[in-house]
């Protein structure tokens, strides 16, 4: 007598010898930096591109999730796709520092083991995630900055940036604007409107692994070799099996304060409520009545997404376990 055998382990077993795996319970979040984010002020053209930067993006790090691959590779090649883009600040979108000069910070982390890397006020570097990866796998420390980390990322033949990659005429205006102002006393040294700028990407694997990374191009009119959030462990960037991953992005100098991304995690561990409360809580009460502004990406341990923000907006998208696609700049959608 024939047995009927099913069709899905047929199927499930044919991707394993093409090589197709499809993974399930995966999930990916990412943002491009949260702020002043108003559809009055953008066209529906420029609307448009960063829509189709930030789906494009998110779309190559759940691909990556589906065929078997780690969270952090996923998270990896997404923010390279950021950083490659001059829509945001980080890698070749990155602004100015007040000198004229770009200065990128960049972290990861792997919830399996707590292993991290990150990198600071590195001048050359095309891709500064890369390298916090590099220093996460082949170093025997977390974080490295300016001139020694360029050594090593050199020794292990970390890509460079050519000369004149980071120049931006849009950015320099920025920088100029900002420059004017602080001339005139017209605005602080940490004015709204310019010390936003960020991206990030939080992911769950199919083997239940978490991974977070962070990259940024800092705060325009930066001085004083100015580090922010973005590559500190804990305040912008955070993973932990145990609890969730977070991507951070906002005013940096409250992130560190109140050690947001790692808050966060605490909280789903050691108070036993999920994610989405904890993020909440601590963006919406917490960080808000300090007067911070900005917010975090969060996938938790099975998979749930959630986004929570302060200000006008951030641009953000995420594919949930269903692979539910969500894309959105502005606040209320």
């Amino acid at each position: 007598m024939k047995k009927n055998i099913p069709l899905v382990p047929l199927i499930l077993a044919s991707q394993l010898l093409s090589g197709q795996v499809v993974a399930e319970d995966v999930s990916i979040a990412i943002h491009g930096g949260a702020g002043t984010l108003k559809r009055e002020h953008m066209s529906p053209q420029q609307e448009a591109v960063y829509r189709q930067k930030l789906e494009e993006a998110v779309t190559l790090g759940h691909t990556l999730l589906k065929q078997g691959k780690s969270a952090v590779e996923a998270v990896t090649e997404t923010i390279k796709i950021l950083e490659d883009s001059p829509l945001f600040n980080a890698g070749r979108g990155a602004v100015y520092t007040y000198n004229g000069e770009h200065e990128l910070d960049a972290s990861i982390m792997d919830g399996k083991d707590r292993a991290a890397g990150a990198v600071a006020g590195v001048k050359h570097v095309k891709n500064p995630i890369t390298l916090a990866r590099l220093i996460m796998e082949k170093s025997d420390h977390v974080f490295l900055s300016g001139d020694g980390a360029e050594q090593f990322a050199w020794l292990h033949d970390i890509e460079r940036a050519s000369t004149g990659y980071f120049d931006n005429e849009q950015r320099y205006k920025q920088l100029l604007d900002v420059k004017e102002k602080l001339a005139f006393q017209q605005i602080s040294p940490v004015h709204t409107d310019y010390k936003f700028g960020t991206v990030g990407a939080v992911a769950r694997d199919s083997q239940g692994n978490l991974a977070a990374a962070t990259s940024t191009g800092g705060m325009t009119a930066k001085r004083y070799g100015r580090i922010g959030d973005s590559p500190v462990i804990g305040a912008g960037n955070f993973a932990d099996n145990q609890s969730c991953a977070v991507s951070a992005t906002g005013h940096g100098e409250f992130f560190i304060r109140y050690n947001v991304a790692a808050d966060i995690c605490a909280r789903v561990r050691y108070q036993n409520i999920d994610a989405k409360t904890a993020a909440d809580t601590v963006i919406n009460q917490v960080l808000k009545e300090a007067g911070g502004e900005g917010g975090v990406i969060v996938v938790d341990s099975k998979g749930a997404v959630s986004m929570p923000f302060n200000t006008s907006g951030m641009y953000r998208a995420s594919i949930d376990t269903k692979g539910k696609l969500t894309v959105g700049i502005f606040a209320g959608e």
